[in-house]
């Protein structure tokens, strides 16, 4: 049995996509909504960890209030999929391997759209998209998400980083999902939060390739940030032009 763990901050889109579609999944499921309306979490990994306690599932799918699983056999075909995996620590439905190529099935945004290399077979990758995203009961209650990352991004990337270390395999999944935001979001607090993962695994990892870009760890993340305004943009679309 899967245990559905969703924080959510919208009543009315967490019934329009993910309720809705969960109503008519073809198995059993353990549903663990975490309210965060009024703030009572403060990040991710602190709200996610409190879930994933609670759960009582053999895997616990962390997942964003927006998606849409657009199949009433997801949970099962996905269940079935889980137990293929080798030496499985995480698993997820939008990934990026060492090449820097996105790989996945789903379709995001407005309208939708496909963002990622699109894939038949279950690949192991370096990091995974936090849309959503699954972890065997067995290695959460040994590892769970880092709550000094005290923000709402890159949970799952520091998740996937240290679960690599730990010896276990991060793979994405050929399975088909809508999720209503764009995974591409770039905000100050974002880059606040890279920089805790450069700091964290710097030693470990000369990149870090996410579906939002890929960082090499001996850049300060400050030149990210400047890269990211309207000057820096400017600086390296000419810089691009006289290569």
């Amino acid at each position: 049995m899967i245990s559905v763990i969703c924080v959510f901050n919208d009543r009315d889109v967490l019934e329009k996509y993910l309720l809705k579609s969960l109503n008519t999944q073809s198995v059993e499921f353990e549903l663990i909504l975490l309210d965060n309306v009024n703030g009572k979490f403060k990040s991710a990994p602190e709200a996610l960890n409190y879930g994933g306690n609670k759960a009582n599932g053999d895997n616990l799918m962390f997942i964003h209030q927006d998606v849409d699983l657009k199949s009433d056999t997801w949970l099962e075909d996905v269940e079935k999929e889980i137990e293929k995996l080798e030496n499985c620590g995480i698993a997820g439905v939008a990934g990026v391997p060492e090449n820097g190529v996105l790989k996945s099935n789903i379709e995001n945004g407005i309208p939708p759209n496909k963002p990622g290399e699109e894939i038949n077979t279950p690949i192991p990758v370096q990091t995974l998209d936090e849309c959503l995203v699954i972890i065997p009961r067995s290695v959460f209650q040994e590892y769970q998400f880092d709550e000094t990352l005290n923000g709402w991004h890159l949970y799952s990337v520091d998740y996937c980083l240290n679960i690599i270390k730990q010896g276990f395999n991060v793979y994405v999944m050929p399975a088909y999902i809508y999720h209503r935001s764009y995974m591409i979001y770039y905000s100050k607090d974002y880059y606040r939060l890279l920089k805790i993962l450069f700091d964290k695994y710097r030693d470990d990892y000369e990149k870090i390739y996410t579906s939002c870009g890929a960082w090499n760890t001996s850049y300060p993340v400050k030149w990210y940030l400047f890269l990211n305004t309207r000057i820096g943009f400017f600086i390296k679309s000419l810089v691009d032009k006289l290569k």
